[in-house]
């Protein structure tokens, strides 16, 4: 952070390169912020990890080293399970439960957050994962036997759940993991299925929409206090502001891809309902186990959840 003469620039380290949805819209928020204030608060983007890496830029603004950053919020797990509750298989499978479970999560992380002299700003998802394979698959019994891509202990143990062979695959090797043999099935988010030209080794996508996880932009405490009441509104007018248009800028980037693939010969399914329940029922089961590492921060969560 930095103060003159004209007014105060604070420096905002993000995760994810400029042609990213999210980081198009923290720059939007970063001019609305500027245009509210005369100018008088700044906020310089540093993207693509160009200023910290992205599990290092939560401590840096709680080190008070930069005021302001952005980050994807279930990298956090490992301190309490709560941070993770939006990459929980099928607990919120649309836009719509997915702005609930923000909206009974957000107090219970601002609690956690206000411990660690931070302040949530605002949430934006990213688009929803869906389930890519070579077949139609109608009920979870198509699942059985399948080589399946895991890329984290979650998918693993769902894959396991489902009576699938789970396989450790990173993104750079998808096409060729699904060339070999090495996978028939996977679930990922539209980009990564558009971006990875997923047409040329799957025939169908089946939007089951099983997380929508999301990214937070959090600010110092300190460095918020130090703004004057009209500068401060300024900035939380514009975070509201950029959170409804980043969950609009998300859907449109869920449109879209999906649509690339579409046209590119992927057969794009609904899912039955008897295969949407089938998989909210593994998700249940999932659901007991983080309940377990989640606590009562967890249980509050999920009540608020369902009361909505």
């Amino acid at each position: 952070m930095s103060v003159s003469a004209i007014g105060t620039t604070w420096d905002m380290p993000t995760p994810y390169p400029d042609k990213t949805f999210h980081t198009q819209n923290v720059a939007i928020f970063a001019d609305d912020v500027s245009k509210a204030t005369d100018g008088k608060l700044q906020i310089k983007i540093h993207s693509a990890g160009s200023l910290f890496k992205h599990p290092e830029i939560k401590n840096a603004v709680r080190a008070g080293q930069v005021p302001i950053g952005e980050f994807f919020i279930s990298l956090l797990s490992n301190e309490q399970q709560v941070f993770g509750a939006d990459s929980q298989p099928f607990l919120a499978t649309n836009y719509d439960d997915a702005k609930k479970l923000w909206d009974a999560q957000r107090p219970v992380v601002a609690v956690l957050f206000d411990k660690q002299g931070l302040m949530p700003l605002y949430t934006v998802p990213w688009p929803p994962q869906g389930l890519y394979t070579k077949k139609e698959i109608k009920t979870v019994d198509d699942l059985k036997g399948i080589k399946f891509r895991a890329y984290n202990a979650t998918l693993e143990l769902f894959a396991n759940l489902v009576g699938a062979a789970p396989t450790q695959v990173e993104v750079p090797d998808i096409p060729q993991a699904f060339s070999t043999g090495r996978v028939d099935a996977m679930i990922t988010s539209p980009s990564t299925g558009a971006n990875s030209k997923a047409w040329d080794y799957v025939t169908h996508y089946t939007d089951i929409q099983a997380w929508l996880p999301k990214n937070i932009i959090v600010v110092n405490k300190k460095a918020f206090r130090k703004l004057d009441k009209k500068t401060q509104d300024a900035v939380l007018t514009a975070a509201k502001a950029a959170e409804i248009r980043g969950w609009k800028m998300s859907k449109q980037e869920t449109s879209a891809k999906t649509k690339i693939m579409k046209d590119n010969g992927i057969i794009v399914v609904t899912p039955s309902a008897e295969l949407m329940a089938g998989l909210k029922k593994i998700g249940a089961s999932m659901l007991v186990k983080w309940k377990e590492g989640a606590g009562s921060e967890g249980e509050t969560l999920l009540k608020a959840y369902r009361a909505k």
